[in-house]
């Protein structure tokens, strides 16, 4: 049986909503601010992994740096590559599961932003995505990853959403489960009177959650920050970013 995760029509679907115009037009902005932050030279090798359609590594990729996107959605990887190929842009796509990618000290940077971690069952799983990356940095290397912290999900939980794309209407329910361990999502679209639904699990981390994680990882240090623009995690944060160093 797969899960929501490795199901490519689950992602088909809701693409428009998980990667709207206004999303699309932030990318520029975030990866100036992941620049910034972690100083990106001319040349270097970034990892993105759950790239997705591409956003992130395809900005890098115009900007010169050298770029292997990983995921494990086919239709994703398709439309990075279209884009790819219609700009020609040098950009390496892979197929993979995050669970299983490790190129050995490949890599000077690796990124994972946009709450791309903590999908998985077990929570082994999760720490081995860490291992992973840690495994396919450079001595010195640093991986950067972005989140919606737990702080920040309590202080904004909402438990019912909606919002409207070109006619089509998507519907979200959350549910804290887990002794907030968990988020659990229902997610439906309704378009032209048919009407589909998932249903979606993925771990939450506090910072210090996520400080311990990347320790146990190999990871020093690891700094904390609110969101890619470095500012200080408190309760006024926005979004939960760690940059983290493989000595």
């Amino acid at each position: 049986m797969i899960t929501w995760h490795e199901d490519d029509s689950f992602w088909k679907i809701f693409t428009p909503f998980l990667f709207h115009e206004e999303r699309l037009r932030g990318t520029t902005a975030e990866i100036d601010q992941l620049a910034a932050l972690v100083d990106l030279q001319s040349g270097t090798a970034v990892l993105d992994l759950g790239c997705g359609p591409g956003r992130h590594s395809l900005e890098l990729a115009r900007r010169g740096y050298r770029v292997t996107g990983v995921d494990r959605t086919a239709y994703f990887l398709d439309l990075a590559r279209e884009q790819a190929q219609e700009e020609g842009l040098e950009l390496e796509l892979v197929q993979a599961d995050m669970r299983e990618f490790a190129r050995p000290q490949a890599f000077d940077v690796a990124i994972n932003l946009f709450t791309t971690f903590g999908y998985f069952e077990q929570a082994a799983d999760n720490m081995q995505v860490l291992f992973n990356i840690y495994a396919s940095l450079k001595p010195g290397g640093l991986l950067v990853i972005e989140m919606k912290g737990k702080e920040v999900l309590a202080r904004t939980f909402r438990k019912r959403s909606w919002s409207e794309k070109d006619g089509v209407i998507m519907l979200e329910e959350r549910r804290v489960i887990e002794n907030w361990r968990r988020v659990q999502n229902r997610w439906e679209v309704i378009a032209g009177g048919e009407r589909l639904a998932y249903e979606t699990k993925h771990w939450i981390y506090s910072a210090v959650e996520l400080q311990t994680m990347l320790a146990e990882a190999g990871f020093d240090p690891v700094n904390i920050y609110d969101g890619l623009q470095g500012g200080t995690y408190d309760q006024n944060a926005s979004r939960l970013t760690a940059v983290a160093g493989r000595p």
